[in-house]
């Protein structure tokens, strides 16, 4: 094969690998979390814990998230919450609900997350067992 083939032949790889996209912004990540899709919603709530820098403009939205009405969106909102740590400390009201959520996994990222976030505010209980039981 010849150089110039080559040459092409890697540029067509590299472009269906999709190494030339660009990434979301974190406004645009933001924007998504408000989208109609569930998949365009987890996914943004997944991208975002990798913004700690943003984390101003980050945490509020992934508060509000952990209202969704799908279950891996509240799932990812509590651990990406957990990840930014002592940035997400306006957080600890909605996550202390959250452990209270109807689905386990959420439950324990809530419990997780305000562990992260205040070791003081981890709760106590088994969050395995179901809200009131």
């Amino acid at each position: 094969m010849h150089a110039p083939a080559r040459v092409i032949l890697l540029l067509c790889l590299l472009l269906i690998a999709g190494c030339g996209k660009a990434q979301k912004s974190t406004d645009e990540l933001i924007s998504d979390l408000k989208s109609g899709k569930a998949q365009d919603r987890i996914a943004a709530a997944r991208f975002l814990l990798q913004r700690k820098g943003d984390a101003a403009k980050i945490v509020p939205v992934l508060i509000e998230s952990l209202k969704d009405k799908e279950t891996d969106v509240r799932l990812s909102a509590a651990v990406g919450l957990g990840e930014f740590g002592e940035d997400a400390k306006s957080a600890t009201a909605q996550l202390q609900a959250t452990v209270k959520d109807r689905d386990v996994r959420v439950r324990r990222a809530a419990g997780n997350a305000l562990a992260r976030i205040d070791p003081s505010l981890a709760p106590p209980a088994d969050p395995s067992k179901p809200p009131g039981k």
